[in-house]
């Protein structure tokens, strides 16, 4: 299980470190691992969040959610789109913006930074969205149940979460942002495609659903397939798609801060991009987040937190291991209380068993057919 499904992600953190090593030698190397390491930190609880979704999908899409996808992941959102967002910025063509990230890394590295409160504004709207769409919403299980059961009764109201987001937009770009206008389109425009590739996805997913509720069954888990196929499994894999790159945002422009080299930079954290789609692909056939309740509770708060870290980030440094242990506090605490309440369960269940038999052995009649009903309704027993 654990071979099938990380292979991949051995064999390409394998090649992504020999490579490395052969471009810069032990200090490429050990960089590229610092950054590999940084990646699955901040990306967690994206796994976590993507296995959810993933379960709505087709065998197919999931094979293109780790083998087409993993190409945008690496080549696309943490190589592509950074020189898009410095030549758009800078007002350079593709041509010029790849030559200013070969020759002059330190440059392309302070134009990107320059770009972070626009990469912000975006991915931490599309984030908030997330967050708030879950929380406001009425669940069979509530982790933190002081908060989320008060929210899920209000969340009932229509668009809400779309008033906080805009709200905390505005409140967030009038207090931290230099410049507010650019900064206010690009959260508007977070908002907007969550809502449009959410919403899309959705609706094509229910037309699929409508000629076939059963989905198929996966032979090798024993588990059902989701039945998302078609343009219902293409907006699912979008969504996820923009999703990981709401995630890549922040991990991309603080490598730089690790190594201003290109290369070193989009192995790294290639090699952390494919973990996390294995990962969630383990977390789908181990079917964890049934088993583990207030997993996606956890992985949803943390999602929040990193919305808010971004807002911040607006006006403020904020240091990209803080929002990584933020991270995998909310998971390790979220599995930690899934396990309490599986054994706080499993108890129940043992106790109310015994009880049962207790009640069926003390009523049994005495038989010698019976020799346990015979000692335990006070009849003389064999020895």
């Amino acid at each position: 299980m654990i071979l099938r499904t990380f292979g991949w992600s051995f064999g390409v953190t394998g090649l992504g470190l020999v490579a490395a090593l052969a471009l810069g030698g032990p200090g490429a190397l050990a960089l590229v691992a610092i950054l590999a390491v940084l990646e699955i930190s901040l990306s967690f609880d994206n796994a976590v969040v993507n296995a959810r979704v993933i379960e709505r999908m087709s065998r197919f899409w999931q094979r293109m959610f780790l083998t087409a996808g993993i190409v945008i992941a690496v080549f696309g959102m943490r190589l592509a789109f950074p020189l898009l967002i410095v030549g758009v910025t800078a007002h350079l063509s593709p041509g010029e913006a790849i030559g200013l990230a070969l020759n002059d890394p330190a440059e392309y590295g302070r134009r990107l930074h320059e770009a972070h409160p626009l990469i912000a504004a975006f991915g931490g709207m599309f984030l908030l969205m997330i967050f708030l769409d879950f929380v406001f919403e009425e669940r069979e299980f509530a982790w933190l149940a002081w908060l989320e059961r008060p929210l899920a009764k209000i969340g009932k109201l229509d668009q809400l979460s779309v008033v906080v987001a805009l709200a905390v937009l505005l409140s967030a770009t009038s207090v931290a942002a230099s410049e507010p206008g650019g900064v206010l389109g690009a959260g508007v425009l977070g908002i907007v495609t969550y809502l449009l590739v959410n919403s899309l996805g959705k609706l094509f997913e229910a037309g699929g659903a409508d000629s076939d509720d059963a989905g198929t069954v996966d032979s090798s888990a024993g588990r059902t397939v989701g039945n998302a196929v078609g343009r219902a499994g293409f907006f699912l894999f979008l969504y996820l798609e923009v999703l990981d790159a709401s995630f890549s945002f922040d991990g991309v422009v603080g490598a730089f801060a690790i190594s201003d080299d290109l290369l070193v930079i989009a192995l790294g954290l290639g090699i952390g991009a494919m973990y996390i789609r294995s990962l969630t692909i383990f977390l789908v056939r181990r079917g964890t987040l049934n088993e583990y309740v207030y997993l996606e509770h956890g992985a949803h708060w943390a999602i929040g937190v990193l919305a808010a870290i971004m807002l911040i980030g607006l006006g403020h440094d904020v240091p990209e291991i803080v929002t990584g242990l933020i991270g995998l506090a909310f998971i390790g605490t979220a599995m930690l209380s899934s396990t309490l309440r599986n054994r706080r369960v499993a108890g129940a269940a043992g106790d109310g068993q015994d009880l049962a038999r207790g009640t069926v052995l003390a009523g049994a009649p005495a038989s010698s057919a019976d020799p346990v009903g015979t000692l335990n309704t006070g009849t003389p027993g064999r020895n």
